[in-house]
Formats: C-alpha cells, sequence, structure tokens
C-alpha cells in the first residue's frame, strides 16, 4: 500500500512538472518535390520506393511531379514547384539562359543511340541531305533541338532552311504518323516506339553528332540549404542505375507499368543507354558550353551564358 502511494506520488508530480512545462513542439516534416520524366533512373526509383527510406532518415517525405519533357520540368524548377528534377542537354541551356536558378548536380554518360532523326517506313527521304525545305518535328529546348542542329550542319542545311515543327512527344508522334510532318527527331523510349508500332527508320541517331547526356538537376537554393539531401538523392540513384544495369528485364517491365509502353519495346531503349552516375567533369562543361554557343550563334539564346556557373559546387 505504502509503495502504491509512493508510485502515485510520482505520477501526480511528473503530471504537474509536466504542466509546468512548455508544449514540446513538433519538428515540421520536410518535403523534397522530385520531377520526372517518364522514362530513366528516376521513374525506376520513384517505382521501387529506396529513395523514401534514404530521405526519411533526414526528415524529408518525398513528393513525386510527371513531366512530359524537359523544359516544362525546369519551368517547375524555377517556380519552385520542384527541388530536384532530370533532363537533357538543352534543356539546362535554355533554363540558364533564361535566369532560372539552378545547379548542375551529376550526371549519365553520353547515350548518342538514345535519340534520332526518323522519317516513316515509307517515306522517300533516304539522307539527312534530303531533309532541307522539309517539316521537322521536334520539342523545342529539349535534347533532340541539338541533334537536329548538329544534323543538319552535318548535311550542310542551315537551319533556316528547314521548317521546325514544335511539338511534344505525343503530337508530335501522332503528327509524324499521319504525315503532316516530313521527319521527327526523338528520343527514347519514344523512339523505339514508333520504331516497333509503326516500323519508322532512323537518318542518323546522335552518333558522332550528340553526345545526349541526362543530368541531374537542383534548385540552387534548395541545393545550398540542404546539400545532405542533395547527396542522398544522388546516392539513391547511383543504387537504382547499378540495379538497372545488371536487371534490364526487370527494369523494362517496371518502367513499362509506369509509361504504358510494352516492356520488349522498353528493353531495346534501354539497351541504347549508358549507365554510371557522375559528377561534372571539365569535358561534361565543356560540351555544354558548346551546345550554348551554338544555340547562341542560332540566335535561339537570348544571351550568352557560362555553362560552369550553374556547375553545383558543394558546400558542408
Amino acid at each position: 500500500m505504502k509503495f502504491a502511494h509512493i508510485v502515485l506520488g510520482i505520477a501526480i508530480s511528473a503530471g504537474i512538472i509536466g504542466a509546468l512545462l512548455p508544449e514540446a513542439k513538433s519538428v515540421p516534416e520536410k518535403v523534397v518535390s522530385v520531377g520526372y520524366q517518364k522514362y530513366g533512373n528516376l521513374i525506376l526509383l520513384k517505382g521501387r520506393g529506396e529513395l523514401e527510406s534514404k530521405l526519411a532518415a533526414l526528415g524529408f517525405r518525398v513528393e513525386w511531379k510527371e513531366f512530359p519533357s524537359g523544359p516544362p520540368l525546369l519551368e517547375a524548377l524555377n517556380a519552385g514547384a520542384i527541388d530536384f528534377g532530370h533532363a537533357g542537354e538543352t534543356p539546362p541551356i535554355f533554363a540558364q539562359a533564361a535566369g532560372i536558378p539552378f545547379v548542375y548536380v551529376a550526371y549519365e554518360p553520353p547515350s548518342p543511340q538514345g535519340e534520332a532523326v526518323m522519317v516513316r517506313a515509307g517515306s522517300p527521304l533516304e539522307t539527312l541531305a534530303d531533309l532541307k525545305g522539309k517539316k521537322i518535328a521536334l520539342n523545342k529546348g529539349s535534347n533532340v533541338h541539338y541533334l537536329l542542329v548538329r544534323a543538319l550542319e552535318h548535311a550542310g542545311i542551315k537551319y533556316s532552311e528547314i521548317e521546325p515543327i514544335y511539338l511534344a512527344p505525343a503530337d508530335a508522334r501522332a503528327a509524324f504518323e499521319r504525315g503532316a510532318v516530313d521527319a521527327w527527331v526523338i528520343w527514347d523510349p519514344f523512339r523505339a516506339a514508333v520504331e516497333a508500332a509503326a516500323g519508322a527508320r532512323t537518318l542518323a541517331d546522335g552518333s558522332g553528332l550528340a553526345p545526349n547526356r541526362q543530368f541531374y538537376l537542383a534548385g540552387r537554393a534548395f541545393a545550398q540549404k540542404n546539400p545532405v539531401a542533395v547527396d542522398a538523392i544522388v546516392a539513391a540513384i547511383s543504387d537504382i542505375d547499378r540495379w538497372a544495369v545488371n536487371q534490364q528485364k526487370a527494369a523494362a517491365a517496371q518502367i513499362s507499368a509506369g509509361i504504358g509502353v510494352p516492356a520488349s519495346v522498353v528493353e531495346i531503349a534501354l539497351k541504347r543507354q549508358a549507365y554510371g552516375v557522375r559528377v561534372l567533369d571539365a569535358e561534361t562543361i565543356a560540351d555544354q558550353q558548346q551546345i550554348a554557343d551554338t544555340f547562341r550563334g542560332l540566335g535561339l539564346l537570348p544571351k550568352s551564358l557560362v555553362v560552369s556557373a550553374a556547375q553545383w559546387n558543394r558546400m558542408p
């Protein structure tokens, strides 16, 4: 009985002390918003749920937002709608010229065969030189924009001597298949899909013309404020990259389920992809600078820019 009184006294005292103490404030959950497209390591990462566990340990909750291509993803980064995302070579160039505050965090090696200039199966066009005066569909400001510029240059055709038709991939494919355009410059898995479904032919892929790198990008303020979170995201991407290179059938099946493209088609695209996430090096920066200078020379960029100014210099 005496023991019970002691326990009760302790409990009452604890209650009184607790009532007198200031209310404990819960730590607000931070959110990292990741933008992804319908292909690549980020859609794999989303499907496997591994990023969530890595960032939960740092107090972050992950939100995923889908985009049809790189340019609108960069616009969302500018608006603060996402904190991290990925895009090909050209979208970051136009974004930097527009003053969008982002940094290059990492990249994947060149995959020149992952993009191409395509024509329909029955097209009379046989070489790049045949593109002169023709209507060519492409996603403006995307990675294939630079491929088209280089392909025309290789064929001795001025950019002003073709009619670019700027369309998002879904609209471009519809225009391509009904013959409203003469050619389509597109990336995988859309390239692989139109090859399989419509027997589209390749006039030229990026080999010897455009590297076709995939870049991982973060909002500048987010990266500066949360370098550990950025490191965790890149580590998760590297993990999924190592898994995918050895498990292409499984990776193709997962991507297929997420984008509605047959797994057999996705497998073809994955075989044209390079693997090995890495930080920016001098060669990559120089290649990006060449792209920027090329678009500036064509009058498609409003101003000159220094690509290295957007490189992420991680501070502890």
